[in-house]
């Protein structure tokens, strides 16, 4: 087995594409984050490639497994096929001695051995922070209800989008505990959101109630994310409306193929996008590693 790390997002991408192509609804992330680095186009926060990490383990029959890991976010991983090679993911992990990983997402199998492989080796602990669902969509269930108007974000939602995306943040990595959210003090980041295209809200009666993104386009794929409907809003149909819509418009555009994430604690947001004809793709994993904690000696002082 050979570990090669690059430095260079554009050889990166020449190397593994048609590799992370045989699941590209599974790669959505990890393709989407190499596009994004290629492209060049907002180096902001984690979106610049220069400090990325970009792995691949081959042996005489071709890559056995690809790692992208944007800080501070966990290492992405893909085994080709599916296949977990042990071997492998021991290699993987020589080659990433030196190197702070807080974590991984990846298929569900392979993020548990990963997880307990590396974490075995490095003396530390895992525990994990969130199941997910991949799930894809063909085609727009003609029965669901289209509810309000789809129009793209513009500065004028500046009025309340920050907020709504803290709060989408807090729902993500906070289990669903909405009580406490970072309150915006630049407005920056969220202008550069709005001007790179994608965001789109749902308004009824002239009102923004519901908001999703359309995003990280690929070959035949394209994602939807940051669906976020306020508590006020809920039950309404309106985050059925916003993402049967913007599935549609994606398939309108010549994708063949829509993809999101649930979180698996969530019944109700499985549920809902099923009915507007996602179906699950596969399961995966994000965890969390962390060090033990130091051994306390008793006192000799007397």
């Amino acid at each position: 087995m050979k570990f090669t790390s690059y430095d260079n997002v554009h050889t990166f991408r020449a190397h593994t594409y048609d590799t992370l192509m045989r699941h590209e609804a599974q790669n959505l992330i990890l393709l989407g984050n190499v596009i994004i680095g290629c492209e060049g186009k907002d180096k902001s926060d984690w979106r610049d490639p220069a400090h990325w990490l970009m792995a691949t383990v081959a042996d005489g029959a071709g890559i056995r497994l690809c790692a992208v890991m944007t800080p501070p976010h966990n290492i992405t991983l893909y085994a080709t096929d599916n296949i977990i090679d042990p071997a492998a993911v021991s290699c993987l992990i020589d080659g990433l001695e030196g190197r702070e990983i807080p974590g991984v997402m990846t298929d569900i199998r392979l993020a548990e051995h990963f997880a307990g492989e590396y974490t075995r080796r490095r003396g530390m602990s895992y525990s994990v922070n969130m199941k997910l669902r991949i799930h894809e969509l063909t085609s727009v269930n003609p029965d669901t209800e289209r509810i309000g108007r789809l129009r793209p974000m513009d500065e004028g939602d500046m009025a309340f989008f920050p907020y709504w995306l803290e709060a989408f943040y807090t729902v993500v990595h906070r289990n669903h505990d909405e009580k406490e959210m970072n309150i915006p003090q630049d407005a920056a980041h969220y202008r550069q959101r709005i001007a790179a295209g994608g965001l789109y809200v749902l308004e009824v009666g002239g009102v923004p109630v519901s908001m999703a993104g359309l995003r990280r386009d690929i070959q035949r794929v394209i994602g939807i994310n940051c669906v976020y409907t306020p508590p006020y809003e809920r039950r309404k149909g309106y985050a059925s409306a916003i993402v049967a819509g913007l599935s549609q418009l994606g398939l309108d555009r010549g994708f063949e193929k829509c993809v999101l994430y649930t979180d698996l604690a969530n019944p109700i947001s499985n549920s809902i996008y099923q009915k507007i004809g996602y179906r699950p793709v596969c399961d995966s994993l994000e965890i969390g590693f962390s060090s033990p904690l130091p051994a306390i000696h008793p006192s000799t002082d007397v």
